[in-house]
């Protein structure tokens, strides 16, 4: 019991909404680090001491998540829509049997980081991680829009992205209720549907006139691409373990 409430305490974002957005002083584009920190000592934690977890915790932490998924759809800010997809996909790290959990906790916060990056780049680029007058990217800034669009193509649940496939593995793995569908369905069409709204908002579209834009750095490609490179790896782990 105990190891359910520190789990849904780390894992549910309640306390990161309650605590970390209401001090004055915790800048929101520095919640996302600390909260990944967080869920990863909440994985370690769940490693370290195994356990099924019970349906009431999992209904607190979906209720949570579908508060995750209406701040998500409210946002333009690149730096807190990562923490909300983060706490969104809370009943899975609850539900996912513990190496399914871990496995698909650690592809999701690898692409939420590179999308932290990204929402960093804009703040940089354009004064602020808002991407919503920053429109048709792709077109006139091809590297940001390629990476933009691989991150969020993870997240959208797209095969051969590992994010998909360890999903899939997580739900082959695990023991399934009508309750246990209701919550998967909710959250795979949740992460595609936030992933596609992004995507239409600033990755495609027409390139606003009144921005001017800035490709991201070589140097900052670099970084994309280990970070591309590291989803790649976890696409041929979460294969392998889909056909296990």
């Amino acid at each position: 019991m105990l190891i359910d409430f520190i789990l849904l305490f780390l894992f549910a974002g309640v306390p990161y909404y309650l605590v970390f957005e209401k001090i004055p002083v915790m800048r929101k584009d520095k919640i996302f680090p600390l909260a990944a920190l967080l869920v990863i000592a909440g994985m370690v934690i769940s490693y370290q001491f195994p356990h099924e977890t019970s349906m009431p915790f999992v209904m607190v932490a979906f209720l949570a998540s579908l508060f995750s998924l209406h701040k998500a759809n409210q946002t333009n800010n690149l730096c807190k829509l990562t923490y909300y997809i983060l706490f969104f996909n809370a009943p899975l790290l609850i539900m996912f049997k513990t190496k399914e959990s871990i496995l698909y906790g650690v592809s999701l916060i690898v692409a939420l980081m590179g999308v932290y990056l990204m929402g960093k780049y804009y703040a940089r680029s354009y004064g602020s991680p808002n991407y919503q007058s920053v429109s048709g990217i792709t077109l006139v800034t091809p590297y940001a829009g390629l990476i933009l669009t691989v991150y969020f193509t993870a997240l959208a649940l797209y095969p051969p992205f590992p994010n998909a496939l360890l999903f899939l593995n997580g739900i082959l793995k695990s023991e399934i209720s009508i309750l246990w569908y209701l919550i998967v369905i909710v959250i795979f069409f949740g992460n595609f549907l936030i992933a596609v709204r992004v995507m239409a908002k600033t990755v495609f579209g027409k390139p606003n006139d009144n921005v001017h834009y800035i490709d991201i750095s070589p140097t900052e490609r670099v970084l994309h691409l280990l970070i591309i490179a590291a989803l790649l790896l976890l696409s041929v782990i979460g294969l392998q373990e889909v056909l296990s």
